[in-house]
């Protein structure tokens, strides 16, 4: 090989040699740019994912909102059928009797909402300047939207229109945080200090429910007065099933609305889900106008009274109601089971009562944790679960549903099971050890109470 050819080869190399180097350099700064690129982007979101957010946001504030003051148009029943406007303004203001003050109105378990009381009110409610025996104060306290679940309408001179009720009469309390009956909402807890059939028998005119259940009006107020706090009888307008065969109050209590995300079924006897409750509720036992479909109770043998009355089959015009669901479901779906607070359980005890909830006791064979309940079909034949019928057989599917536990300790007045028929959660624990055989000693017994007041 001559010199010449010797430089050509050489200049070949290092020509390669530096296409190999600007090559690795290109791919290198890519990479890092890619990096950089990465590091800038960590935590953004694309056009989608900020619409699903807002979305989100969109639904969590209309579902508070119609969960909270919707009221569906449910006035038509309330006010302009049984008249009960007329007995809460009470004859000085236009309407009729004493009227109801509000000592009354937190007696039978109504609340009151502090963040809707003006500054004002609430220093003249400290020092004692309100009465709290006159109706017009309760005038007030509706005119401020203040009363939980109760929503008012006024005339143009200041008398009382109309009132209807919301979702949040029920399944929302207040944490007394002023007084008893007076603080900040607490949406989804059950109200078991609220007394609804004592405030519906205050109705001057029940004929509307006497005539669709075929009874007399006295009948009706004296079915309405057994029911007592915390309770009330969804399926009194689907079968007129009063009172159970024992002589007791077929009502049942008031559950919680919150910690039902993952949960399959929203009631005691498993009727539906969250969507077909709340639109059960709304139309037939809140009575607002809206649509409602469910065949089941077409059934004249087992629902005689919602056969008659069409209640499978309802179309309302407007429909106030079914365009309302999507987001309510949403924000019920998002509220939590409250954390049990520090000093309400012994967390020692409670620490082998969760042990024994998994294992010995069974607890979790039905109770399936984070849920509390069975993941799918959640539900059990009366022979299943060791108790009577009466209340399954007033359902479609004939069973009960294994109730979610969390944030257990926020219902504990008026007892345990739909029907309260356990005073204590000691007589739940006896009740399942004595059924399923599982041979806890009394300390255990005690352990696994406070596992579930822990929840």
């Amino acid at each position: 090989m001559n010199t010449s050819e010797r430089k050509t080869k050489s200049l070949a190399k290092i020509t390669l040699l530096l296409l190999a180097v600007a090559i690795t350099l290109v791919i290198m700064d890519r990479r890092s740019k890619a990096s950089w690129s990465d590091e800038e982007n960590r935590g953004k979101t694309t056009e989608s994912e900020r619409q699903t957010d807002a979305n989100a946001d969109r639904m969590l504030a209309e579902g508070k909102q119609t969960f909270r003051f919707d009221t569906f148009g449910d006035e038509a029943f309330w006010s302009d059928a049984l008249q009960l406007h007329r007995a809460i303004e009470g004859a000085n203001f236009g309407g009729v009797g004493p009227g109801v003050s509000p000592k009354t109105a937190l007696a039978v378990g109504l609340k009151v909402d502090t963040d809707a009381l003006p500054g004002s009110l609430v220093a003249q409610l400290k020092h004692g300047r309100v009465n709290l025996d006159d109706p017009a104060t309760t005038l007030a306290l509706l005119k401020l939207n203040a009363v939980v679940g109760v929503k008012g309408t006024f005339n143009g001179d200041g008398s009382l229109k109309s009132v209807g009720i919301t979702c949040a009469l029920c399944h929302s309390t207040v944490d007394d945080s002023f007084a008893p009956g007076i603080g900040q909402r607490l949406d989804g807890w059950a109200n078991r200090d609220l007394n609804v059939g004592a405030i519906a028998a205050l109705s001057p005119n029940l004929q509307p429910v006497a005539q669709l259940l075929g009874v007399d009006e006295a009948t009706v107020r004296t079915v309405l007065q057994s029911w007592g706090p915390g309770r009330f009888d969804a399926e009194l307008f689907l079968d007129g099933k009063a009172f159970r065969p024992d002589g007791k109050s077929a009502s049942t209590l008031l559950p919680p609305a919150f910690g039902l995300a993952g949960v399959n079924l929203h009631t005691w006897t498993g009727w539906g889900s969250v969507t077909h409750w709340n639109a059960f509720v709304a139309n037939l036992e809140m009575h607002g106008q809206g649509t409602f479909y469910d065949p089941r109770l077409n059934d004249p043998v087992k629902f005689p009274i919602a056969a008659r009355a069409g209640f499978g089959n309802v179309r309302s015009n407007p429909d106030l109601i079914t365009a309302k669901l999507p987001a309510l479901q949403f924000y019920q779906l998002a509220i939590p089971a409250p954390a049990a607070p520090a000093g309400s359980f012994d967390p020692a005890a409670a620490a082998r009562g969760a042990i024994l909830f998994k294992d010995q006791a069974k607890c979790a064979t039905c109770h399936v944790p984070p849920i509390y309940t069975e993941p799918g079909w959640n539900m059990h034949t009366p022979a299943e679960i060791g108790i009577d019928d009466f209340q399954a057989k007033r359902s479609p599917d004939e069973r009960y549903r294994t109730a979610p536990l969390k944030g257990l300790w926020t219902h504990q007045k008026g007892g345990f099971y739909h029907d309260g028929r356990f005073s204590t959660l000691r007589e739940v624990v006896d009740h399942y050890n004595s059924f399923l055989v599982t041979n806890l000693t009394d300390q255990q017994k005690s352990d696994l109470v406070e596992y579930l007041k822990s929840l």
